[in-house]
Order: structure tokens, then C-alpha cells, then sequence
């Protein structure tokens, strides 16, 4: 598909790339306190001269153009084949609760873009025994920095005496001394939870509080006892394992997507879900027994509240129509399946702490980027008590395992420190 984007229009994935190489620029910086501009920014603005004078004047006037655009006006102007835009158009929404034709959705591409080495599409890697494995990884390194890692260790809220912070209370009633606290939990439970809002003025809060999360995705995850079949898939079996450990995306056409949103737009499910397919076990042998394999699907759209009922009385018949919607192109999925494990928004917020199920910690749209992420006034990833930050996928840049709000929190850290 990448290859017949360039084929059918060959300067659209340079002009992308180009842009999508300023959004990565803008990503590493501290965004700056607007209006509250001091010299300090200015100075950390001038790394995005360089990505900006790539582009050359033209360019810098498509950026402008093609960011708050909707992904299927962009589509229309640069190709014809329907399957080509239905393939980048079910991309561009991966991190968004908006249909193809919702403003701003360029950008939720474009940042998707920035973040891999895949340009149009997500890439398929996964992390060899999943991300546990990763915070696993992340956890051995800090230990050996002389980190003490306290898990099953819930913090209440953070002890704040004269407007600064001076370290946490824990549920079990233990307090721990600090005279800088960093949170990676989503803003509405670092300033509604940890922190007393009493603390934070009423302006801030009322910031906080209309934040936007929107989950709307189901995750289902299917224990199979074979690899699965599709259709479409190549009749020579290494061929088909080769494709089968790539993304696969169930969305017909861009009609089909926005029909699906529109239903989550009524506090409704699609009968006819838009899927996004992994088979991990193909790249991870680990993760399933010999022979049998494991399947992850993302199935959209799922609204965190529904109009009618609530998720107990909807979770499983939800799931099967994802599973019907599957089965189109893989005849007999049902009889492969051995296990199946539903999660729809409210179970990834209650069991993940995933505000409204968004992985994204609020929505990675236009009005919640750079010096609005997650609230003007705290985007620098310093909150309105002193020794506290912020430094999770709520803050800029967003989300995917990246560490770049990490790494830019910290930088600002030391500095504070220093």
C-alpha cells in the first residue's frame, strides 16, 4: 500500500514525511507557557527551525493547510483508488474516538506517522514476552541505579504543606518523604485524586475537568488453536504467515468507518465494527503453546457510555459482532477460538487506569496538543504545587511507547533541580 501511495501520487509521502518530520521535532521539545513566553522557550523553539526550513515556503503553508483538515478531504485530493483511502483513512484513526471525516484527524495521523519508521501504516512489532517484558526491562536498569521500586503500594495523595510538596501518603497509611513527586497516572487522577484540587485554582480545574477522553474501543483477545485462515491471505503458507504478521484492518471502506463512529456518536455500537487485527504469537512465538496462537483485536466503536444499558448487558454481544465481522474473512474463526477475554472502555479504565478506556490519557486531537496538553498552565510538565509533575501519555507528546514525555519531564526536573 505505502508503495502504490507513491505510485499513484508521488509527492504525497514526501510532503507527509516532511511534515510529519516537524511534528517529530516539535515532540522532544518543552512546549512553551503560553502566553507566558520567556527567552527559554524562544531558545528551545529554534530546534524546529531546522525541520521548518526543510520544507521551504510552499510546504510550510501545506502544514498549515493539511493539519486541521479531516483525513478523507486530504484522501480525496490526493488519490482515486477507494481501497488506497480506506487503507490510510482506517490508519489515521488509531489514537482518535472520530470517524475519517471529523476535522483535525490529519493530525492523529500525522503524529502516528512522526512516532515509527512505517510512514503510512502502523508497524506489527511487538515486544518479545510482551510489555511486561518492557517495564520489566525498564524496572532491572533503575534498580541498578540504586532505585527502590515499592509495588502493590497504591498512593492515596501527595502531602502538600506552604504550597509545595512534601511527599506522599500510600492507602496502607505509610507516608514517604519527598521533595519532588512525578506522576505518570492521567490528569484527572493526579489533580482530582492525588492532589487536594484545593490547591490548584478554580480556572485550572475547570481546564482539568473538560479535558476529553472519548474512549470508544473494545479490545478482545482470542486464544486460538491453530493459526487462523483468511481469505484474502496468500495460498502459500509461508507467504500467508509473513502477511498475517502484519496489521490487519477490517474496514470495507471509508463509508463504512464513519457509519461505525456515528453510531458511538449515540452512545451506540456498530452492527458492523471497524477491526484492527495483531497475531502477536507470529513475532512472539512465547506468547502460545506450540501450534496454537494469539489473536488481539481492537473493534470500534465502542462509546464509554452508552445511551441504553450499560456495559454488562452489551460487553458480550458486542463482541460478537466483532467476531461475525471477523468471520466474513476468516471462515471458521469460531471454531478456533479456545478462550476469549473482553474488555470493553469501562474494564480498561477500571483494571488499566485508562480514563474512559483511552489509552491516549485524552484525546491527541488539535485542541489538545503541544501547549494544550493536557491543560494550558501545565503543559511544561510542572503542575501549580511546587515539586510536583507530570510526565504520562497525557502530557505532550501523548501516548505510544515512546518515553519522549518521560524523558522531557525529567529534563525539566533537572533543570528545577539544578
Amino acid at each position: 500500500f505505502a508503495q502504490a501511495a507513491g505510485a499513484e501520487e508521488p509527492g504525497f509521502v514526501d510532503l507527509m514525511s516532511r511534515i510529519a518530520g516537524v511534528i517529530r521535532g516539535m515532540m522532544d521539545m518543552t512546549p512553551a507557557e503560553l502566553p507566558s513566553v520567556v527567552a527559554a522557550d524562544l531558545r528551545s523553539g529554534l530546534s524546529l527551525l531546522g525541520p521548518l526550513w526543510k520544507l521551504g515556503r510552499k510546504n510550510v503553508s501545506e502544514l498549515l493547510r493539511h493539519v486541521p483538515m479531516s483525513t478523507e478531504d486530504m484522501l480525496r485530493e490526493h488519490f482515486e483508488s477507494e481501497v488506497l483511502k480506506t487503507a490510510i483513512g482506517a490508519s489515521s484513526i488509531q489514537h482518535v474516538s472520530l470517524g475519517p471525516r471529523e476535522t483535525g484527524t490529519v493530525l492523529a495521523m500525522l503524529q502516528s506517522w512522526a512516532l515509527a519508521d512505517t510512514g503510512l501504516f502502523r508497524s506489527a512489532s511487538v515486544v518479545k514476552g510482551g510489555m511486561g517484558a518492557l517495564t520489566g526491562a525498564i524496572a532491572d536498569a533503575a534498580r541498578d541505579f540504586g532505585v527502590v521500586i515499592k509495588t502493590d503500594a497504591a498512593v492515596e495523595k501527595a502531602i502538600i504543606e506552604g504550597g509545595r510538596v512534601t511527599g506522599v501518603k500510600l492507602e496502607s497509611g505509610e507516608t514517604i518523604a519527598a521533595d519532588i513527586v512525578v506522576s505518570n497516572a492521567d490528569p484527572r487522577t493526579t489533580f482530582f485524586k492525588l492532589l487536594d484540587p484545593r490547591e490548584l485554582g478554580a480556572s485550572f480545574l475547570h481546564d482539568v475537568r473538560n479535558i476529553k477522553y472519548r474512549g470508544s474501543s473494545m479490545r478482545i483477545h482470542l486464544a486460538l488453536r491453530e493459526l487462523p485462515t483468511f481469505t484474502a491471505a496468500d495460498s502459500d503458507p509461508s507467504l500467508a504467515r509473513a502477511q498475517l504478521s502484519a496489521p490487519i484492518q477490517i474496514a470495507p471502506s471509508l463509508d463504512d468507518i464513519e457509519r461505525a463512529f456515528d453510531c458511538s456518536k449515540y452512545g451506540a455500537c456498530s452492527d458492523h465494527p471497524v477491526l484492527d487485527v495483531l497475531i502477536p504469537s507470529l513475532s512472539d512465538p512465547g506468547l502460545a503453546p506450540d501450534g496454537q496462537h494469539l489473536m488481539s483485536i481492537t473493534a470500534r466503536y465502542a462509546p464509554y457510555s452508552l445511551r441504553e444499558g450499560d456495559w454488562d448487558d452489551h460487553r458480550e454481544a458486542f463482541a460478537d459482532r466483532a467476531i461475525e465481522t471477523l468471520a466474513a474473512y476468516v471462515p471458521g474463526i469460531r471454531d478456533l477460538i479456545l478462550h476469549r477475554r473482553v474488555l470493553a472502555p469501562p474494564d480498561l479504565e477500571r483494571e488499566f487506569g485508562l480514563p474512559e478506556g483511552n489509552p491516549n490519557h485524552g484525546e491527541m486531537m488539535l485542541d489538545q496538543f503541544f501547549h494544550m496538553r493536557p491543560v494550558a498552565g501545565c503543559a511544561n510538565y510542572r503542575t501549580p504545587v511546587k515539586g510536583v509533575y507530570i510526565c504520562g501519555a497525557g502530557c505532550h507528546p501523548g501516548a505510544g511507547v515512546t518515553g519522549i514525555p518521560g524523558a522531557n519531564a525529567a529534563r525539566e526536573i533537572l533543570k528545577d533541580a539544578s
